[in-house]
């Protein structure tokens, strides 16, 4: 079983790897190839930074944006997206001016709102609470750092930071996480071995 690790320069590459395969992958690929996504078992999207420029990152890459579109919503591999990784899955994000997302999941990118007593980003663990029954979300702690959260459709799961904010989301053969698996331990591990036993 090959799993696609996508390389579009907005990744913590390192970090997602080491973590895959203490879940147990065996055949990492981390790639910037649309060939290579093309014959994957399974496809992961990790993301660091701002939404527009992750966006472009990965449209900078020729034929990437066609081969997950084929892979992941023709042939429906099991997907899993990753902090930006999971907002790229959104219509829309607001991050520095309105930046368009891959679409495949109703929803917008909003900035958290920040007060006195609330900081921004929502850094450090907090609990992911399951909103629906999904065999990759369990109830638990995980590594947040964030300051701008996904706002539509879907939601598998939420987290605490002056009200609910989505901690996770998905359909079909898609999840994204807007916490670090790769960061938050035994959770994030266990969470990762799920996926790749995935058969949505």
């Amino acid at each position: 079983m090959t799993v696609a690790l996508i390389d579009y320069g907005a990744g913590n590459l390192h970090s997602v790897h080491n973590a895959l395969k203490a879940a147990g992958a065996a055949d990492i690929a981390v790639t910037a190839d649309p060939a290579v996504v093309l014959a994957a078992d399974r496809v992961v999207l990790p993301g660091v930074g701002a939404f527009g420029a992750c966006a472009s990152g990965l449209r900078g890459l020729p034929g990437m944006i066609e081969a997950l579109e084929t892979r992941v919503l023709r042939d429906a591999v099991p997907f899993l997206g990753v902090c930006v990784g999971m907002q790229l899955l959104a219509t829309t994000g607001e991050e520095l001016g309105s930046h368009a997302g891959l679409g495949w999941i109703p929803g917008t990118v909003r900035q958290l709102p920040a007060s006195a007593n609330l900081r921004v980003p929502h850094m450090g663990w907090n609990d992911v609470v399951p909103t629906v029954d999904h065999p990759l979300i369990e109830r638990g702690e995980a590594y947040f750092l964030h300051s701008f959260a996904f706002d539509g459709d879907a939601v598998l799961a939420t987290t605490e930071h002056g009200g609910p904010v989505t901690a996770a989301i998905g359909r079909d053969n898609i999840v994204g996480l807007q916490f670090h698996p790769e960061k938050s331990q035994r959770y994030g591990i266990a969470l990762l071995e799920r996926f790749l036993a995935w058969k949505p």
